[in-house]
């Protein structure tokens, strides 16, 4: 038995000496390796903070203290080491827990979280409304060194230097290299400033200078002398012109290390930032030399690193990749954005080829949406590549910044639709109805490899902004289906026969094509038309097509609420159609994580599930 199964946790992580919790760190790593390995999943990020998370455990209360996560794929660790080692294999399975850190879930989560920098002011947030309801309770929020490249993390770094609370920051630092010289001095001038007897002492020098007449600029020069040994030796000026006090770095895989900071940071009357460095990937040899590749994974063999899915086929992502690069290569007014996620959204290949016109701005979409306006005014065409859950952040941006001024940027939205075990904050939903709702926007929704390529192309000639929307995993192809040209704004119609329309909305088309066959078996004719493009619409052709119909029923893979459904159904109504139209979306609930299938099947979305309505419907007509 090993030492965890002994253990009641969290309680006795406090009763372990080092060595035992040494020893906690290797079998809780093992377990997520393994977890990992079968489920997929974040890697690297949550095996470099299991120490971290041990010291948390050890010198704070969860269920009474707050600890606040950001981003939330660091939580592993922090799930086993609660109360869901038990139920750990389950990670991201459809009912199994989240991936992410989820207050339903489990009492100790403090807060939800599965987009970034938000830990800051949430944390903010609960130690004010501490104050106000007279609880001493001690708020610790631990954000990653990336997550700090968003302007959101600041902002509410500087509001928590203003209101001077009792606070600590943990800044997770897994990619800041610090030489082992000025690193171990400036942990020992860290212990120092921040331990009992300094604070002490820095109090009492305080007080007395206050009270004599040349006090406060004594104590005014006092403080920029301790400022200039701060930041000669340490990276943590900022935070102390911020007002925060600054301890670090300290070593994130020592306990030990560990302890102390954090003692020392509940000595200090207001808010503290520990800066801890970290390993990514610590402990997992093959996530250590490549911590990218195994930041998010899938299932992979863990003895060779390597992925358990054989010969991938190409994706949507791939496909979008390969394209904007050919089209960078041709034209040197293309420039490519990206939030932090190069590889997710398959920028790669743009960045080796087109190196000068590439442009990773961090986690800060607000400034990638603008950034790409001021490209666009001055005569370059940017390519805004973010995922669709990211780009709800950004959507002041979008109004002000692109659509309002008609610039002609092209948001490039993966990830559209579900995505399977990541869950309700990482499902891309929202777009359709998000873009459909502002002006000058065109919005493009390809079915397969062949209609995203032609769009990709196709924004080269707009004088406006456009949105080109496509989903996670593998990209279709429809070769028994003849390939028709792309025509701007016109929906493509592959039949029109029949008393039933299918009017099919991007990748959903898989579900569309299989329920159009069920049909066609059951009532020989039915109209099927793939919709293409949501703005521009040629509505007098779309009417023309599916006005007469007795049903139409509307496909697609996000909200209903505002979807491309409702546009359909307001072009019917405008033109004074009788049909009676039938959609079939995401519902008006979050949906939870599992994987693309078993969700679809959630939300009414599988061919067989919208044959048997269809047929219900029909019927009754």
């Amino acid at each position: 038995m090993g030492t965890i199964e002994k253990l009641k946790l969290p309680d006795d992580i406090k009763k372990l000496d080092y060595q035992q919790a040494e020893i906690l760190a290797a079998e809780t790593r093992e377990i997520i390796i393994g977890t990992v390995s079968k489920n997929g999943g974040h890697l690297a990020p949550s095996l470099g903070v299991v120490e971290l998370t041990i010291s948390l455990l050890r010198n704070f209360t969860p269920l009474y203290d707050r600890i606040v996560w950001d981003v939330g794929h660091q939580s592993y660790a922090y799930k086993i080491l609660t109360d869901r080692k038990d139920r750990f294999h389950t990670l991201r399975t459809f009912k199994g827990i989240s991936g992410f850190i989820k207050p339903s879930e489990s009492s100790f989560d403090a807060f939800g979280v599965g987009h970034t920098s938000t830990s800051i002011s949430a944390g903010l947030g609960m130690t004010v409304a501490d104050s106000i309801l007279g609880r001493d309770r001690k708020v610790v929020a631990v954000i990653g060194d990336g997550a700090m490249t968003a302007g959101m993390a600041f902002e509410a770094l500087n509001n928590l230097g203003h209101l001077d609370k009792r606070m600590i920051v943990v800044l997770n630092d897994n990619e800041m290299s610090i030489s082992s010289n000025v690193g171990a001095f400036s942990h020992y001038l860290s212990n120092l400033m921040t331990g009992k007897m300094y604070t002490r002492f820095r109090k009492d020098v305080q007080s007395l200078l206050e009270k004599r007449p040349l006090g406060p600029r004594l104590l005014k020069i006092a403080k920029k002398m301790e400022e200039g040994i701060v930041g000669l030796f340490t990276p943590g000026i900022l935070f102390e012109e911020l007002g925060l006090r600054y301890i670090g770095p300290v070593n994130g895989h020592k306990v030990a290390d560990l302890d102390k900071a954090f003692q020392n940071a509940m000595l200090q009357d207001g808010p503290v930032i520990i800066h801890v460095s970290t390993k990514k990937g610590q402990g997992y040899g093959h996530a250590e030399k490549d911590p990218s590749r195994f930041h998010g994974v899938s299932s992979f063999d863990v003895s060779t690193g390597c992925s358990s899915k054989l010969g991938s086929a190409e994706s949507y992502t791939d496909v979008f990749g390969k394209v904007l690069a050919e089209m960078g290569v041709k034209n040197k007014e293309i420039a490519a954005i990206s939030a932090a996620m190069k590889d997710g959204t398959g920028l790669c290949e743009f960045e080796q080829k087109c190196p000068d016109r590439f442009f990773d701005v961090g986690i800060a979409e607000q400034h990638a949406v603008t950034f790409a306006a001021g490209l666009a005014i001055s005569g370059i065409r940017p390519y805004v590549a973010i995922y669709s859950t990211f780009f709800q952040r950004a959507f002041d941006q979008i109004i002000h910044d692109v659509a309002v001024q008609n610039l002609p940027v092209v948001f490039c939205v993966d990830r559209g639709g579900l995505v399977g075990a990541d869950g309700p904050t990482h499902h891309g939903v929202f777009d359709i109805s998000y873009f459909r709702m502002i002006p000058n926007i065109s919005i493009m929704l390809p079915k397969d490899s062949y209609e995203l390529e032609t769009m990709l192309k196709m924004t080269m000639a707009l004088k406006g902004p456009s949105a080109v929307r496509y989903a996670r995993g593998e990209a279709h192809h429809y070769p028994e289906l003849p390939v028709s040209s792309v025509e701007y704004g016109r929906p493509e119609v592959i039949e029109a026969e029949g008393e039933i329309a299918i009017v099919s909305v991007g990748h959903i088309f898989e579900e569309s094509y299989k329920l159009w066959k069920n049909l066609k078996e059951e009532y020989g004719q039915v109209s099927l038309i793939n919709l293409r493009f949501l703005r521009p619409l040629d509505q007098e052709y779309l009417c023309g097509v599916i006005g007469s119909k007795k049903l139409v029923v509307t496909v697609e893979e996000g909200s209903v609420k505002g979807g491309a459904g409702e546009e359909v159904q307001s072009v019917l109504m405008d033109g004074g159609s009788r049909a009676r139209v039938v959609r079939f979306g995401i519902p008006d609930i979050f949906i939870e994580h599992g994987s693309v299938k078993e969700l679809r099947q959630i939300c009414g979305l599988t061919a067989e599930q919208m044959f048997e309505k269809v047929k219900s419907v029909y019927g009754g007509l």
